[in-house]
């Protein structure tokens, strides 16, 4: 007689029994899910107990965006990516960096177009866009080496120090320090007592680093359950999964009408992605570039990036059409993986 295996997503065998692979693909998603939730929770609590920390100490709007709201809203990618690389998946660590970056370019940047057509500001295409292109072809130039080595970790983060400090002088002398500011500004719940804070942040900290072992370890299960590399589920589920945070900040800057924070955004956290993500994780340890990423999904990338730029300077900036036609080159790029 037949048992229902509506949970696990594949039919019974022979004997009436649940595969003992449809389980660990069940546990996998479960375990997974989990991690996501906690992830995405805590990335929020830490950002929000950070901009309230800063603020009580004073700290400018323009500081608070540029360290705590980057790193807060990448912090998912972040952590996901050192404990893949610390727990021998360096397939899913370099997925994760790559499928990132895609989903934030083609997906996201969509999704914004679709709710409400932007325009883009030259002076941020021609910084964020230019140096997110320039870690782009690094980082391809550091992949075709076969691997990611402490050396090639330590170059790119001397190259995110150099653009932290190039933002900071040029959104602090300009107009464009008013991007950093309305996303402060756009940070729900900040509380206003410090200990309240701290308490925001460490716990934060403390959840993430939890939810990113749940997800890695659910990831990992999927895709041996699955019978798919870890790479391509780095380059999807944990990709898409990852990314929610940028999401959320996107779709709400649109609908608010602050087209530059959705710009900056996507550039920032791509340029994140690379250098800070993909050079920390080969600090802890060497990470060999997958046969599947060296032939194919660092070429999407790259091209993706050089598409993407003069598709911004257009004179209407981003159409429905156009992001419609982003989030089209995603799904057919996932249909593509499987």
């Amino acid at each position: 007689m037949y048992e229902l295996t509506a949970i696990c997503f594949v039919p019974p065998t022979w004997t009436g029994h649940i595969p003992r692979e449809a389980k660990i693909s069940y546990i996998g998603f479960l375990l997974g899910a989990a991690g996501l939730a906690v992830l995405l929770f805590s990335a929020d609590f830490m950002v929000r107990g950070g901009v309230g920390l800063a603020r009580r100490m004073g700290i400018s709007p323009l500081i608070i965006g540029l360290s705590v709201i980057s790193v807060g809203t990448s912090a998912p990618e972040l952590v996901t990516t050192l404990t893949a690389t610390i727990e021998g998946a360096p397939d899913l660590a370099l997925g994760n960096v790559v499928g990132s970056n895609l989903a934030n370019m083609l997906l996201i940047l969509g999704v914004a177009g679709l709710l409400r057509p932007f325009a883009c500001e030259p002076s941020i295409i021609f910084r964020d866009g230019t140096i997110m292109l320039g870690a782009t072809a690094l980082f391809v130039a550091f992949a075709m080496t076969g691997i990611f080595q402490f050396w090639h970790g330590a170059t790119l983060l001397v190259g995110l120090l150099s653009y932290l400090f190039l933002a900071y002088r040029t959104e602090s002398t300009n107009s464009g320090g008013s991007l950093r500011c309305h996303e402060t500004d756009d940070v729900p719940g900040v509380p206003k007592r410090t200990w309240v804070s701290i308490s925001y942040l460490l716990s934060g900290l403390i959840g993430i680093v939890i939810g990113a072992e749940l997800f890695v370890d659910g990831g990992v299960r999927v895709a041996e359950s699955l019978g798919v590399s870890k790479a391509i589920i780095g380059l999807t589920l944990v990709a898409i999964g990852t990314s929610l945070p940028e999401l959320a900040i996107v779709v709400t800057a649109s609908l608010r009408g602050h087209n530059e924070i959705v710009l900056g955004n996507v550039l920032g956290s791509n340029i994140f992605n690379l250098l800070g993500i993909t050079g920390a994780a080969a600090l802890v340890a060497s990470l060999p570039v997958p046969s599947v990423l060296l032939f194919f999904d660092v070429w999407v990338l790259l091209g993706v990036t050089v598409l993407l730029i003069p598709l911004m300077l257009t004179k209407g900036g981003v159409s429905r059409l156009e992001g419609g036609l982003l989030v089209f080159l995603y799904a057919a790029y996932l249909a593509c993986q499987f």
